[in-house]
């Protein structure tokens, strides 16, 4: 079953074409990563996934819970939050809320008003806040947070909103690297279909069973062309060194690790190579 899809998608931001010629298929149960270099457009293709943008040409396509899709644009903002739980890059916290209460926005599409506040919805509030290790903060004003404690508190909130979809734009951001690898388990567990943006290519090689590679066909000029997705499909395959050299102007090396059965990718400079 297919969780998501998108179909001849083309997306634009400020009157400019930015994506073009995107088909994708999120199978039901997948754990997808996005990649690519900077402005490529990765929060752009998980914007138009999450349903906050809408394509300009082609169309975005949700799982109706059943055997069939439907049209992102018209599924009720509502009932797309009970569906899809969207952690974009950049997410500001309110600093007159407490974390608890900034947790428990992530409640609203699932509860009925008068529902709200009670013991089980704060029995998950504070279970989303102990799976990223701010139970104890429960009170705290959200201005008083570390850049790595708000994130943690944003992806919280995510959690709490216990969609069988989650889509994650940059979730490792301002995070130490034990939570990362910790938080994308938990995500990982408690989500059916999980899709992230990331820069990290070595935790993208390990961590996801499909990536797909955001940017230019060669030949194609970045500052004016429209991107698009060049490569898709396992992640050894995806990260090669071809494609690695070709979509990141980097040399690579993937090795396995000495004592687990996974492989790690090395990067190298080229000297033939600038950043793109």
């Amino acid at each position: 079953m297919t969780a998501l899809r998108l179909d001849g998608v083309a997306a634009k931001l400020g009157g400019r074409t930015v994506l073009a010629g995107v088909d994708l298929d999120v199978p039901d149960g997948t754990r997808l990563g996005i990649v690519g270099v900077n402005g490529a457009g990765k929060s752009t293709l998980l914007r138009v996934l999450a349903g906050v943008l809408h394509p300009s040409t082609g169309t975005a396509l949700i799982t109706d819970g059943h055997d069939g899709l439907a049209d992102l644009r018209r599924v009720p903002a509502r009932e797309r939050a009970r569906r899809v739980a969207y952690v974009p890059q950049e997410d500001l916290t309110a600093a007159e809320l407490r974390v608890g209460e900034m947790v428990a926005l992530g409640r609203v599409p699932q509860t009925r008003p008068w529902s709200r506040g009670g013991s089980t919805e704060l029995g998950l509030v504070r279970d989303a806040l102990d799976a990223v290790g701010l139970a104890d903060r429960i009170d705290t004003a959200c201005d008083q947070l570390s850049g790595g404690e708000k994130r943690r508190a944003v992806l919280a909130r995510g959690l709490a909103q216990a969609c069988p979809v989650m889509l994650l734009d940059e979730p490792t951001n301002h995070l130490d690297v034990a939570w990362q690898l910790n938080l994308l388990d938990v995500f990982a567990a408690r989500a059916r279909t999980l899709v992230a943006t990331v820069h990290d290519l070595d935790l993208a090689l390990r961590f996801f069973d499909r990536l797909a590679v955001v940017g230019w066909p060669p030949g194609a000029d970045p500052a004016t062309a429209p991107a698009g997705i060049v490569a898709f499909g396992p992640p050894a395959e995806v990260l090669s060194t071809a494609h690695v050299a070709a979509h990141f102007g980097v040399g690579s090396v993937q090795v396995p690790h000495p004592q687990r059965d996974q492989l790690h990718l090395l990067i190298h400079h080229r000297e033939d190579a600038s950043p793109r």
